[in-house]
């Protein structure tokens, strides 16, 4: 659900709303006494703060993990622009092949920043990984017939392209744990409860409705930034394209 932004809005919003009309139906059935009600609003604004602080540290990991997405798409554009040319060093024909798998495989990379479906992403990981080992060979076998300096630093260039892409799908997979979503909504349900039971007797059913919203589009746009391929903020391959628009056909 963490990967559809937009219907885990609408859920959390039922969620949370009900909570508050279910706290509304027990203070109608058990209303806290008013020797009580101070204690019960010191509970209700320490349990506000308490989400509050926890939709603020949960932000703040969502927007590091989408800092860190686009850092290494930089950093794989980099990689790649510096080996296509290094492979100048090697022997032209060994060159001419290594820089023509080199475009191929920079045109899966902007394909897998850019899909949505998950099967065409399956397609794109089979073929990045078969193209991968035939990047290596061609530069190892010139590195193992004419081992030399010049060549070791093509090899080492081409080291960084098959790493960053690792250090790449690592962070795509770095998300905010499930046990964390499920403290917020556990905490958040928790507040809407007070809120619903705290309200004065004959408070308009709307205002109950303003928490719920309020702390549904925070969880939007904490799942949003959290999900690299679904909602409506995506990294966008921009470093590799321009690359790409570099390099020749």
């Amino acid at each position: 659900m963490f990967d559809h932004p937009r219907i885990f809005f609408l859920v959390s919003l039922c969620g949370l709303w009900i909570a508050a009309q279910t706290g509304a139906f027990l203070h109608t059935w058990r209303r806290p006494s008013e020797e009580s009600r101070d204690d019960f609003e010191i509970v209700q604004a320490a349990t506000l703060t308490l989400l509050g602080l926890i939709i603020g540290f949960s932000f703040s990991m969502a927007t590091s993990r989408y800092d860190l997405r686009k850092t290494y798409e930089e950093a794989e554009a980099n990689a790649i622009g510096t080996e296509y040319v290094r492979t100048g060093l090697m022997p032209a024909a060994n060159a001419a092949a290594a820089r023509t798998l080199l475009r191929k495989y920079l045109d899966l990379r902007i394909a897998f920043y850019r899909t949505r479906d998950q099967r065409e992403l399956q397609q794109i990981n089979a073929d990045t990984t078969q193209i991968q080992n035939q990047m290596w060979s061609a530069v190892q076998d010139p590195s193992l017939a004419q081992p030399s300096p010049v060549i070791a630093l093509t090899v080492a260039g081409m080291n960084d392209v098959l790493n960053s892409q690792g250090y790449t799908q690592a962070a795509w997979w770095n998300r905010i744990p499930t046990a964390a979503w499920d403290l917020m909504m556990a905490i958040a349900i928790s507040c809407n409860l007070l809120i619903g039971y705290g309200a004065r007797t004959g408070a308009k059913s709307g205002l109950l409705f303003i928490l719920p919203l309020v702390v549904s589009i925070s969880f939007l746009l904490i799942a949003d930034i959290d999900s690299p391929r679904g909602g409506f903020i995506h990294i966008a391959p921009q470093n590799l394209v321009a690359l790409r628009q570099s390099l020749p056909n």
